[in-house]
């Protein structure tokens, strides 16, 4: 094991550079501290969860990178309330809870409201940071409060869920990248997550709200089936995208630990089940989707191609809007899955998933952020409409946005 990691060591595309810092802090104070430490010494500072939303250039990182080692979950309320009172439960994770950990450890307690957000990579923090949604669920309906470090004026905030200013794969803590003065914190919000209290349902009973999941249950859309069916339904469908991280990854040295065995297995099981393969998926070494899609008011829909996916949305700006789908966008610009820049690059799209950008294995930062251009110079060309990276890119020139 290396003194220090690489970007590669702790991200799940595992790519990217050298870093010149590398601690983990096991407590709270020791947390704030070392974040404290690093913008009193004017150090570029990366707080990093699991590495699943960040693609890191290939050249050194000469700044602080943090990885909160606090993974406790802690229950303040009485985890099976009296029968006819409010079934509401609420749990309080660290912000380096691993967050399908924190899943499966909430529907352990027979609790509803986050079992299709299972499988997704990354941590705690993460989560209400990047908003984590899928199968009918986003982490925003779930939330109470955030605990977080105001880097600007050096002291703990609460935030409830109205502060959060949660919308599609954003928050107020992603903003926080910019001040109002226009000075970034980048690649670190202003707001730095401590904690995250979830208010969930005492109820072993979820809805089924996503069509896709539906047919893997063999059930309908508004049907409540047992949150473990569920659970396992999400991880099965998840693998069979490519959308589950590579259990594999957790083998190294520099990732062992950070995730519960329990989960790891559930994630093992479900890779094999539905690919056959037990050992490493290189398919799976990608930043999960690596575009948002795209919403716009409903006047510029009209200009997509009548089979275009179109789904109605509020815009930022409280219009209505439309939002269509990434991958249908970059798969009807000529960018089929596997499709790569040339037959020497280590980068490609994934096999069976055109948003996900993948390391075949050896793959450079740079081969990966060259098919991401590539990618977007085609659907701009096709559609006029300019794909924005999901991931944080550091160290390297953003994609037009």
């Amino acid at each position: 094991m290396n003194a220090l990691p690489t970007f590669a060591d702790l991200t799940t595309i595992g790519v990217g550079g050298e870093i010149s810092r590398f601690i983990e802090p096991t407590t709270r104070v020791g947390f704030i501290e070392a974040i404290e430490d690093a913008d009193h010494d004017g150090m570029p500072l990366c707080v990093l969860g699991g590495g699943s939303n960040m693609l890191a250039g290939d050249e050194a990182f000469a700044g602080v990178v943090i990885r909160d080692a606090r993974r406790d979950i802690v229950v303040p309320d009485e985890a099976a309330p009296a029968e006819g009172s409010d079934t509401t439960v609420h749990l309080t994770a660290s912000a380096g809870s691993n967050w399908d950990d924190f899943v499966e450890f909430a529907i352990s307690l027979g609790l509803e409201g986050v079992e299709g957000l299972s499988g997704i990579p990354g941590t705690v923090g993460a989560s209400v940071v990047q908003n984590i949604g899928a199968y009918g669920q986003e982490v925003a309906t779930s939330v109470d409060s955030v605990e977080v470090w105001d880097r600007e004026d050096k002291v703990v905030r609460f935030m409830d869920r109205s502060h959060m200013e949660f919308g599609y794969r954003t928050s107020a803590l992603k903003r926080s990248m910019l001040t109002k003065r226009g000075a970034r914190f980048f690649p670190t919000p202003r707001f730095v997550v401590l904690s995250v209290t979830f208010a969930l349902r005492h109820r072993a009973m979820g809805e089924i709200s996503y069509a896709q999941l539906a047919r893997a249950l063999d059930s309908n859309i508004g049907d409540l089936m047992d949150t473990e069916l569920i659970r396992d339904a999400v991880l099965r469908v998840r693998a069979a995208k490519g959308m589950l991280e590579d259990p594999a990854r957790y083998d190294n040295a520099w990732m062992s630990g950070t995730r519960r065995d329990e989960s790891v297995a559930q994630a093992r099981k479900a890779v094999q089940e539905m690919t056959g393969i037990k050992t490493k998926v290189t398919d799976r070494h990608s930043c999960g989707s690596f575009f948002v899609n795209p919403q716009m008011h409903v006047d510029d829909a009209r200009s997509l191609p009548d089979d275009a996916p179109r789904f109605e949305v509020t815009l930022p700006d409280g219009q209505p809007g439309m939002k269509t789908s990434a991958a249908w966008l970059i798969d009807h610009a000529g960018f089929h899955r596997g499709y790569s820049v040339g037959r020497s690059s280590r980068a490609a799209l994934s096999s069976v998933h055109t948003l996900a950008l993948t390391n075949l294995g050896g793959a450079t930062a740079q081969e990966v952020w060259g098919l991401a251009n590539a990618i977007q110079r085609g659907v701009l060309d096709t559609f006029g409409i300019t794909l924005v990276p999901e991931p944080v890119v550091l160290g390297m020139k953003r994609c037009q946005e």
